[in-house]
Order: C-alpha cells, then structure tokens, then sequence
C-alpha cells in the first residue's frame, strides 16, 4: 500500500530545509552590522510558506509578504513575529490588517490617507513602512509626497525602497537609486533603513543600511551572474517515466512533429509539462538526468508530458516508474530559467502543485 502511495504522483519536488537555514546564515553574515528579515511571499517562492516559516522562525525576527492574506496564514505559523505586507492593503482592508497584526507597506497617498484616519477613529496608534519610489517607478511615496506632508500622523518603524538592477552590480542606477533614497530617508531621521533585497546584499555594506530583506537567495537563486553562486540550492525536481518506446528512423514526435529521429532510438515519455512550471520554451533546449548521463528533450513540452531520447544507455536501466532529475545536481533553478528565457524566479515561482512534496532537513 505504501509503495501506490508513493507512486500516484508523477514527479517529485525535495526542498532541504537545512539548506535553506545555512543560505539565510550566510546572507546574515554577507550583511554583518544589518538585522536580516526574510521574504515569503508567493508561497514562500513556491516553496511552501509552513514549512518554511517554521524552519526560518528561530532565526528571523521579520518577515515580509505581498498581500495581506499571505500575511495571515503566515501569522499562523510565527505569532510574535512582525510580519509587513509590501502592497500595504487595498481600499477598506485597514481592519483585517489590524486584526491580524500586520504592518502595512505604505505606497501612496491614498494609502497614508487612510491608514491615519483609521487610527484615529478607533483609537490606535499601529506601525507602518514607507515605501519610496527611488527610481524604480512602480511602487512607493513620492518626493513631492513626502514634501507635502502626505505621511504627517504615521508611525513609521521603517523607511524602505527597491532596487531596479542590483542584480548588474555595475549598473550606475544602483548608486543613484541609492543617493535618492538617503535623500527621502532623511525626513525621518532615526526611523530605520532598507534598500536591498536579495541581489542587493550582495552590493556591499553601502547597501545594507539596518535591514536587509532577501527572498530569492533564501531559495538559492544566484544574486547575479559574476562568479560561482555562494548559496546552496534549496530544491531538486524530479519526475517519473510513464512509458517506453522504440521509434523508426524518421518517427515525428510531439506536437507539430519539430523533431523527427535521425535514426531509430528509443523514447521516454515522462509525466511533467508546462502544466508543472516546465515551461514550453525550452523544448530542444534542456535534458533530462539519469545520474550523471544526459537526456535530451526532444519534441515539444506539453501540458503533462515531455519526451525524452533515451537511446544513449543501456535498454534494462529504466523502467516506467522511475525517476529522472529535471532540477539537481547536474542542472539547477536558474540553468533552467536561462533555457526558457526568463529568470530563476519564476521557474521556482512556477513549480506545480501535482508535486509529491518531501521536506528534508528539519
């Protein structure tokens, strides 16, 4: 019975905690002199937002979502801690905010406008982030907004804004954002700082003010693209073969048949597809693992499947059932994401919930 339990799932989704844990030490050390917060939205990056708070919990102090429910469910797992929300809340949310003692990320006016006038009819003085706009043009207070007196009445216990292109190093937006910042910091003198995120700690201590707030390097994500990635992976995917088979010299395969086999070989269909964050861009462009032999994908990604050419090893060393590593030792979160074009951060934002899900590491 144990064993149809294990195997009604078709691919399999490992996240090591203790890598987790050593990944959130080694940011705290990078950012010595900082107090170091952790971002858990979106699932935890997909990770999964229990786990990961109770893992984090004995180290981190403050934690950061984007919306307020995030902030509720993850109130469930850390009730002391303090928990911002950095969309702050939309029109009427200011009492679900309270109640579930969350401190809102002050973006704009209207946001400041109603956060104060929530509190003093009912009486309460609660916390609040500012958020400043130092050039990214997305979120954030203006510096009209600050001049006009729009936070007047707030609370504020931090002053923050993000970094555009801290993932370029180089990139001189990096310093002018963090000049302009110092500039709108400097209305509330004594109130903490933050400007980086997880490609930002990596910028140096001129970036790390009073608190840092990574998200993607808890997970393992590489802050950039110079040098080796000092953090430990997080995740390893894998997925199981559903069947096995021989084609002709010539066979099409997949959808619209943009393969066809050069010479007879044998295929292996496995059980993940675009469907599972498996995106339908690296068709022809990534393999598949069987311990340290590649596999390439041939043929088009499809919702629940992808096929493999496994003709390169032995006809006994696979059978329907087993595993191949999609995500692991030999091909990581951003190899992939390069793959597919886009970044690591969606890959690992992407990755299903078909997933059997093993936590390791506790």
């Amino acid at each position: 019975m144990k064993i149809q339990q294990q195997q009604r799932h078709h691919a399999r989704l490992t996240i090591d905690l203790a890598n987790l844990c050593y990944n959130y030490k080694r940011l705290q050390e990078e950012a010595v002199g900082a107090e170091c917060a952790a971002v858990l939205k979106a699932d935890a990056y997909g990770v999964g937002l229990g786990p990961v708070a109770s893992a984090l919990a004995p180290y981190v102090k403050t934690f950061f979502v984007a919306h307020p429910e995030e902030g509720q469910r993850l109130r469930a797992f850390i009730p002391k801690s303090r928990i911002f929300v950095l969309h702050g809340f939309l029109p009427g949310g200011t009492a679900f905010m309270a109640e579930h003692g969350l401190i809102p990320v002050i973006n704009s006016r209207e946001q400041a406008l109603e956060w104060r006038n929530f509190c003093q009819e009912s009486g309460r003085n609660d916390p609040v982030a500012l958020q400043f706009d130092s050039g990214m043009s997305r979120f954030g207070l203006s510096l009209k907004d600050l001049e006009f007196g729009v936070t007047e009445g707030l609370q504020p216990v931090l002053v923050m804004s993000h970094l555009a292109c801290a993932d370029t190093p180089d990139d001189p937006a990096n310093a002018r954002q963090r000049d302009f910042f110092i500039k709108m910091a400097d209305f509330f003198p004594g109130v903490p700082r933050s400007l980086a995120a997880s490609s930002g700690i990596f910028l140096g201590s001129d970036y790390h003010f009073d608190l840092v707030r990574p998200g993607a390097a808890l997970y393992g994500l590489a802050p950039n693209d110079q040098g080796q990635n000092p953090l430990r992976p997080v995740v390893q995917l894998e997925a199981r073969i559903v069947q096995i088979r021989h084609v002709e010299q010539a066979a099409g395969v997949g959808y619209g048949m943009t393969w066809r086999a050069p010479a007879g070989t044998r295929l292996a269909t496995v059980g993940i597809g675009y469907a599972d964050g498996l995106f339908r861009s690296v068709s022809g462009h990534m393999a598949l693992w069987y311990k340290d032999i590649e596999l390439p994908v041939v043929g088009r990604i499809s919702m629940d499947s992808v096929s493999v050419d496994i003709g390169n090893i032995s006809d006994d060393a696979l059978k329907p059932g087993d595993f191949l590593s999609v995500i692991g030792p030999h091909q990581s979160v951003d190899s992939v994401a390069r793959m597919a074009g886009t970044i690591g951060y969606e890959i690992l934002t992407s990755l299903g919930h078909r997933f059997e899900r093993h936590y390791v590491g506790v």
